[in-house]
């Protein structure tokens, strides 16, 4: 494993990640940098973490990590994988599918990226709550 530390270029947290078949060029589909909800803890059914990586030597573990920041760094969420960079000009796409993420409360979270224990950067992530809107009646009034 390589002792220097690949550069981070992206960071985002979306729905979806769409590779096409002909370039491989990812799409990526609704940013979520703010998450509302009317309850807590949120159950979110799908996130992904999407990150480009470049400047690697070789073998290197990647590790990506979720913390709530007011938790202590309470880790939420991990996951480490060995990737092969062929170059230092090398872009390295992970896009990284979660399904059931919880979060506990409303406050910030964030996505943190380590590449052989050295952290590379971070995204956030910000869960908010909302009031549930007003009902409206039948005739389009509104209810309370």
């Amino acid at each position: 494993m390589s002792e220097v530390p690949p550069v981070m270029l992206s960071a985002i947290t979306c729905d979806r990640v769409i590779f096409d078949r002909i370039s491989g060029m990812p799409s990526i589909i609704n940013i979520v940098q703010v998450v509302n909800s009317v309850n807590f803890p949120l159950r979110h059914s799908e996130l992904v973490f999407f990150c480009e990586l470049t400047n690697g030597h070789g073998q290197t573990e990647v590790e990506i990590v979720l913390v709530d920041l007011e938790e202590d760094d309470k880790v939420l969420f991990n996951q480490k994988k060995t990737v092969e960079f062929r170059d230092v000009r090398h872009i390295l796409t992970l896009a990284l599918k979660m399904q059931g993420v919880v979060f506990p409360e409303p406050g910030e979270y964030r996505f943190q990226i380590y590449a052989n224990g050295t952290m590379l950067g971070e995204r956030r992530i910000v869960c908010r709550k909302v009031e549930k809107p007003p009902q409206k009646d039948a005739d389009g009034g509104v209810s309370f």
